[in-house]
């Protein structure tokens, strides 16, 4: 072995040992984030199912009675309350007791006796938008099927045969996630938020603390290259970034039933850039900031929002205000974000995620550059 590879071995062997004598920052590297994919994924969920809904009653026929039937009987409302007047709509809501309310007015078994369309009040509570969105959503839905069932009852009553009749069946299809399970959209977003936390906080962290310490000056006066001191101190990070991502897509596929579909290659590609680039960030921040606490709130603010807020890991970018989405472009987790899900779920290879990859190593080279350069100066 070379004396480079030699002295690079020193500070691998060096970092791999502070890791393992500090209990803490070995369980956040290795523990934390098995424990925030589990807690986010669990506890973050965008399916709407089992909505909260108070019913009211006024015409207290069958078929008034059958169409409420219908809302119980759908699974994704749950009927929480009788309402014998519109009054006890404002109560339920008030109390956040409800969120949706159904109310069928008097005469409406007598308007569809006559062939007429009947009238139904659906009220949903909009304090929270989406799921008012699927309410409503929900809700068209249900009063289509209704209707149509409808229209066969009255069809086979009149001896009329509905094949003969031009209707309009939608068949609909939903690709890469069929159940649209919030987790299989969520795990492989996760994978870049968590990964951006351990390697750019935990690099910054890391860095700053030993030059509080007075252990980077040691490093500094011995015969170590600044490139060589750089490769050791970095290597265990990569390694450690690695090991995260392996049991995270592990735990994803065994718990959550996250597809692996596309060219694992790729994706490791891809992971490998993205690691660089967070260590760049790491190495940035740990130049620049004149103390821990100073790392630990810049390290957050260019790591941990960003990744969560403007990667696509919760919103969808093109949903988002034009700044914010052009913003967005200047940190590695929107790309990442994209490689993963593009790969795990819908099957993508290198010619769909090369322009990710070529930015992601763009990102790599000139965050890397620019911190050698930084910690050059600061030497």
């Amino acid at each position: 072995m070379s004396g480079a590879g030699v002295r690079i071995g020193a500070v691998v062997r060096k970092e791999f040992i502070h890791v393992g004598r500090d209990p803490r920052l070995l369980a956040v590297v290795l523990i934390m984030p098995i424990i925030q994919l589990l807690l986010f994924a669990y506890a973050i969920s965008f399916d709407v199912r089992h909505l909260p809904t108070v019913v009211v009653d006024l015409d207290h026929t069958p078929d008034s009675a059958a169409y409420l039937r219908a809302y119980e009987a759908s699974g994704l409302f749950d009927v929480v309350g009788h309402g014998t007047d519109p009054t006890a709509v404002d109560t339920a809501f008030d109390r956040n007791e409800a969120q949706v309310a159904v109310i069928v007015p008097a005469g409406f078994a007598a308007s569809l006796a006559r062939g007429e369309q009947a009238q139904v009040g659906v009220l949903v509570d909009g304090s929270e938008p989406n799921s008012a969105r699927v309410a409503q959503t929900y809700s068209m839905a249900l009063n289509q099927l209704y209707g149509r069932a409808l229209a066969v009852e009255w069809a086979s009553t009149q001896g009329v045969d509905l094949g003969q009749i031009g209707l309009v069946e939608p068949r609909l299809r939903t690709w890469y996630n069929p159940d649209r399970a919030s987790s299989i959209f969520l795990v492989p977003g996760l994978m870049v938020v968590i990964i951006m936390i351990v390697t750019a906080q935990q690099t910054a962290v890391t860095l700053v603390r030993e030059r509080e310490q007075g252990t980077a000056e040691q490093l500094m006066v011995s015969p170590l290259r600044r490139i060589e001191l750089m490769v050791g101190k970095l290597t265990p990070w990569v390694i450690m970034a690695f090991l995260d991502i392996v049991v995270i897509a592990i735990l994803g596929v065994v718990l959550f039933g996250v597809p692996m579909r596309g060219d694992p290659v790729a994706l490791a590609v891809g992971a490998t850039l993205f690691v660089a680039s967070c260590l760049g960030i790491g190495l940035i921040v740990s130049a620049v900031a004149p103390s821990l606490d100073t790392a630990n709130m810049a390290a957050f603010l260019v790591a941990f929002l960003p990744a969560f807020l403007l990667s696509g890991f919760a919103f969808a970018l093109d949903q988002i205000p034009p700044v914010l989405e052009w913003i967005s472009r200047l940190f590695p987790a929107r790309y990442m974000v994209t490689i993963s899900r593009s790969v795990l779920l819908k099957g993508a290879g290198f010619p769909e995620v090369w322009p990710q990859v070529a930015a992601l190593a763009a990102y790599a080279l000139i965050s890397l550059l620019l911190a050698v350069r930084l910690h050059g100066r600061r030497a």
